[in-house]
């Protein structure tokens, strides 16, 4: 990191003169550098999409190794961050380098509503999507579980509900996320957050009664068992007066 020199960075937007935005200052944490920047905005309802691009590879390809005020759905207000791990993206670089953040306002496709991902789905079930429509292009609504497309549906249109649908033979796991893709513009993709999908009977219930007739049956067993090995069972006659 040693002999690594910012050299400036420009925020470019996309938008109207009800937009502004200006760089408070860039500073050095370690193996970060830390943007600083107010983005104001006459309509607070604004969401924005902004990138950090670096002048390394000529400003072609946004910056990944990033957090903070940086992406999707940056909202407008006072003392926006971007953190840049510089090490992880480049390694031990020396030199000079500029910095540019570009940014538009955002209108994403769609925006889910309501989708809960902290809580567990259960196979065998269907669920309620509701959404925030951005265009008219008819959608795909997917199901993946890590990388592997497990159900849904192509060329959904864009109305802002559909009934996700969770087979039972799908494998329980915590690592399923709905992928929706404008079938007219493959590159614009949203993804949920991870969830969980459980079985719709949880194991230890279907375990249970399992035990109980095992146990039931070892009771009946040991009691035949037990008569068994004694034999038959005298039953001595009682005395009676003057016997």
């Amino acid at each position: 990191m040693r002999g690594f020199l910012l050299a400036g960075c420009v925020l470019l937007f996309a938008g109207g003169m009800a937009q502004t935005v200006s760089i408070k200052k860039i500073e050095l944490d370690g193996e970060k550098v830390i943007v600083h920047y107010d983005l104001d905005d006459s309509n607070p309802n604004n969401e924005y999409q902004v990138n950090l691009y670096a002048s390394k590879d000529k400003f072609s390809a946004p910056l990944t190794k990033v957090k903070g005020d940086i992406g999707e759905e940056v909202k407008p207000g006072a003392d926006r961050k971007v953190e840049w791990n510089l090490l992880q993206e480049y390694g031990n670089y020396k030199g000079k380098i500029s910095l540019e953040i570009r940014g538009k306002v955002f209108v994403p496709f769609v925006k889910l509503k309501n989708f809960d991902t902290k809580k567990s789905y259960k196979r065998g079930n269907s669920y309620d999507l509701t959404w925030r429509p951005g265009n008219t292009n008819p959608i795909h609504i997917e199901l993946y579980k890590g990388s592997q497309r497990v159900g849904g549906e192509l060329n959904h249109p864009n109305n802002g509900a559909y009934a996700l649908s969770i087979a039972s033979s799908v494998k329980p796991g915590k690592d399923y996320r709905i992928k929706i893709t404008d079938s007219k513009r493959s590159d614009e993709i949203v993804y949920s957050e991870y969830f969980r999908v459980t079985p719709k009977i949880p194991f230890a219930l279907k375990l249970i009664p399992m035990l109980a007739v095992v146990g039931g049956a070892a009771v009946l067993a040991g009691g035949s068992k037990g008569s068994a090995e004694k034999g038959p069972v005298s039953i001595p006659y009682p005395n009676f007066p003057g016997n």
